[in-house]
């Protein structure tokens, strides 16, 4: 499988990664950047593609996206207008 091969994820992962990037491209990331980061977080949240195997279902590590909002959130909080 080469490099930055995304044939391995579910639907659900490519899904994620895309709504992601649209959200870093409206605050101004470079489209390349911010398909890096996008992926980056799907694969710290869910441990990367598709594994098989049984009992391999593990919950989602939701704390890359609350760390996202909660930047924005507080750069929002004290951006004077």
């Amino acid at each position: 499988m080469p490099k930055g091969d995304k044939s391995s994820y579910t639907s659900k992962q490519k899904r994620k990664a895309e709504h992601i990037e649209e959200g870093y491209e409206k605050r101004g990331t470079s489209k390349k950047e911010a398909k890096r980061r996008a992926w980056a977080t799907v694969n710290k949240s869910s441990g990367g593609g598709k594994k098989s195997g049984s009992g391999r279902g593990k919950k989602e590590n939701k704390s890359p996206s609350k760390k996202g909002g909660a930047k924005g959130g507080r750069a929002k909080a004290h951006k004077k207008s």
